[in-house]
Parts: structure tokens; C-alpha cells; sequence
């Protein structure tokens, strides 16, 4: 049996702690395509200043490239309280990192159509493999999202169906395949971006539905999944007036705290959509952000840009962890973290090196041969790529 990993002294009043708790709440993106990562990225995962990255297309050249980056990133964090997360969206259809020599993979809208929950855990599981043998850990996938307006610019065919207990079946399933390869699956985006008609990477979209419609649709998928004990869920920067009139989900306390954790007893992590999204960064600073997402009850910051920013976010945590509410609430969320890390990540070795036989997988015959039981549908323009 692997050690497990240490919890945080939620009493503990040691910089030291503190300073390492903190690193758990955030997860940051970098610029370029190198085989190593930024030499801030780097130190940040040595001292444990951060908790994971998230990579973009912007990072990926070649497999090879991929291989020695996430290597470098792992390597960085050797010493540090935790194994990192090294994230990616490998959803399929238009929303996917890394291709070619990956299997191809349909979108889930074409999964979802074939009503086959036993094929689409098989999709996950080719999903979950092939990024788990480049050294990918945490997938934000699946969409829980119901895709009830046709002129949504950002949900479409990323959801399973318009129907919500469809939805719930896929997502489920989708869940079991990721599990069984050993990555961490994220739904998003809580409490549900189905039916919004703006983006929410270039504005803020408004949800005006009545309670009642929230709990038959946008909640129901969510409702199951954590009954399902779905690992991370991601929110969605959207304002839901009939839950809260002033800030949008993400910030929001009766979102996240009173809905999510209380009403839904959600127990799991909850990371933030990508800050830098204009959504809200338009309104609000970065430590605004942190402060008021903390307080709402969010678990991971998700930065994916900008290295001033997420120091700033880091040195604002540090900063309000001299309230002992605050502090409290940082503890509890990095404990949160660990636990996750417990469960999922101590199968991997420290640091991940590439496995031959695993790298086999990667568009295997019998990978090939599962897509071809999905219906194809026409893939067009990544409306995430923006992240």
C-alpha cells in the first residue's frame, strides 16, 4: 500500500502550513510549448506555492514534447507536500488538447445519441488512458451541462443530450471509465450553462429560470452525479438571479455553500472555471475574486494565464489567512484537495516517468475500434480555446 499523503492541522498556525495549504487552492496555466515549464512555474511547484497546472493547445507541439513537459512538471514537484495536478479539457469532439496520435474523439452530443452507457465508459476509459499515459492526471470532463438552448455559442454538442435524465445517464457512465483508468474526472459547470445564449469567456450570461425549472433541469444531472460521488466539480461564471441577485455563481455563497454543499451535500472538490474568463474578470480584481470565492466555498482557484495573477491570488490567500475564519476555510479546502489526492493519485509514481506499455495504448487498434461504434457528427471551432 502507498503512504498516504499528510492532512493539514486545520488548528495549525505554522507559516510553513499555511503557506503549503494555500498552494493547494490553486491551479495555474503557462504560456509556450517547451519541454519544460516556466522557470516560476517550476519553483512554485518545488515550494508548493501551487497545487497543479492546466495545459492548453498553446502548449502542445508533438507527443514527445508533451511527454518531457509533463515529466518537467512532475519532476518539479517531487518534494512537495502532494503530487501535482496536471490538468488538460479532453472532453472530445471540439474541446480536446491533444491529437494526433491520440484516438479521435467524437463528441459527446454523438456518445449521447447512441443511449449506450456501456460504450460511452468505454470512450471515457480510451479518453482516460491515453491522457493518463502523457501524464495527466485530472480531466475536466465530463459536461453535465443540459443543452437546452439551440443558440448557446458554448455548450452545443459538448453536452450529452437536451434531456436531462439522458444527461445523468451518460455522465455516469462517463465517470466509471475515468475511474477505472485512474484519472480524475471534473464535471462542469455547476449549477448549469445549458441554456444560456452568451459566453461566458467574453461576457456574463444571465440564467432567468424560477427555482422550479432549475431543480427539473440545470440541478438534476448534478444531483445525481453527486449521489454518483463525482470527484471535482467546476463552476460556471454565471448569474442565476433566482439563487443570488449580486454575484455571479462562482462568488456566490448560496450558490456554492448554501445549494451545492448544504441543499446537495456535495462533499467533493469544487475549482473555479478560469478566472482570467471576462465573465468576471471584467468586474472584479483578482483578489476580490479569491477572497469572496473562498468565502462562497470554492476549493481551487484555476488561473490560466497571466503568472502576475495568480501571485497575486497566492499572496492575497496568504494575506487573508491572517483572519482565522479565513484560515479555517483554507484549511478545510486543502484538506479537501489532499483527500482527493489520497484517493486518486497515490497509485502514481513520484515523479511520473512514461510508461512504454501504457504509450502503446495511444491510438490502439482497440481504440480505434470503440469510436467506430459512435455516430460521427461534424466537429467545428473550439469555442474554449480562448482559455
Amino acid at each position: 500500500m502507498e503512504p498516504s499523503l499528510p492532512y493539514f492541522n486545520p488548528f495549525s498556525q505554522d507559516p510553513k502550513d499555511i503557506q503549503k495549504a494555500i498552494g493547494q487552492l490553486l491551479v495555474v496555466g503557462f504560456q509556450g510549448s517547451d519541454e519544460h515549464p516556466p522557470e516560476a512555474i517550476q519553483d512554485a511547484l518545488a515550494e508548493g506555492k501551487i497545487g497543479g497546472v492546466i495545459l492548453f493547445r498553446r502548449n502542445v507541439a508533438t507527443l514527445e514534447q508533451v511527454l518531457r513537459l509533463n515529466g518537467a512538471i512532475h519532476d518539479a514537484a517531487r518534494d512537495a507536500i502532494a503530487p501535482p495536478f496536471v490538468s488538460l479539457d479532453q472532453e472530445g469532439g471540439r474541446v480536446v488538447r491533444l491529437r494526433d496520435p491520440l484516438t479521435p474523439i467524437p463528441p459527446m452530443r454523438a456518445v449521447g445519441q447512441t443511449q449506450n452507457t456501456s460504450l460511452c465508459a468505454q470512450v471515457s476509459e480510451v479518453i482516460a488512458t491515453e491522457v493518463a499515459a502523457c501524464g495527466f492526471n485530472l480531466n475536466f470532463a465530463p459536461v453535465i451541462d443540459v443543452d437546452t438552448n439551440p443558440d448557446n455559442p458554448i455548450i452545443g454538442d459538448r453536452a450529452f443530450s437536451n434531456v436531462p435524465h439522458e444527461v445523468s445517464r451518460m455522465a455516469g457512465a462517463f465517470l466509471v471509465g475515468h475511474w477505472t483508468a485512474g484519472v480524475i474526472p471534473c464535471g462542469k459547470h455547476f449549477p448549469g450553462h445549458g441554456d444560456t445564449d452568451t459566453d461566458s469567456h467574453l461576457e456574463l450570461p444571465v440564467l432567468n429560470h424560477a427555482p422550479e425549472r432549475l431543480e427539473d433541469v440545470e440541478l438534476e444531472p448534478f444531483r445525481k452525479m453527486i449521489e454518483a460521488d463525482i470527484s471535482m466539480l467546476m463552476t460556471a461564471h454565471i448569474m442565476v438571479p433566482a439563487l443570488d441577485t449580486v454575484h455571479p455563481a462562482t462568488l456566490s455563497h448560496a450558490v456554492m455553500t448554501r445549494l451545492l454543499r448544504q441543499e446537495l451535500g456535495y462533499k467533493g472538490v469544487v475549482i473555479t472555471d478560469d478566472l482570467e474568463m471576462k465573465a468576471v474578470s471584467e468586474t472584479y480584481s483578482v483578489e476580490e475574486m479569491v477572497e469572496l470565492g473562498l468565502r462562497a466555498g470554492i476549493d481551487i482557484f484555476l488561473i490560466c494565464h497571466t503568472q502576475e495573477k495568480w501571485e497575486k491570488a497566492w499572496a492575497h490567500l496568504l494575506k487573508l489567512s491572517e483572519n482565522e475564519r479565513d484560515r479555517t476555510r483554507i484549511f478545510e479546502s486543502a484538506n479537501r484537495v489532499m483527500r482527493l489526492k489520497n484517493e486518486m493519485l497515490s497509485s502514481w509514481a513520484r515523479p511520473w516517468r512514461p510508461n512504454a506499455a501504457m504509450l502503446d495504448e495511444i491510438g490502439s487498434q482497440k481504440h480505434l475500434e470503440i469510436m467506430r461504434h459512435v455516430p460521427s457528427l461534424h466537429v467545428g471551432k473550439d469555442p474554449t480555446e480562448a482559455n
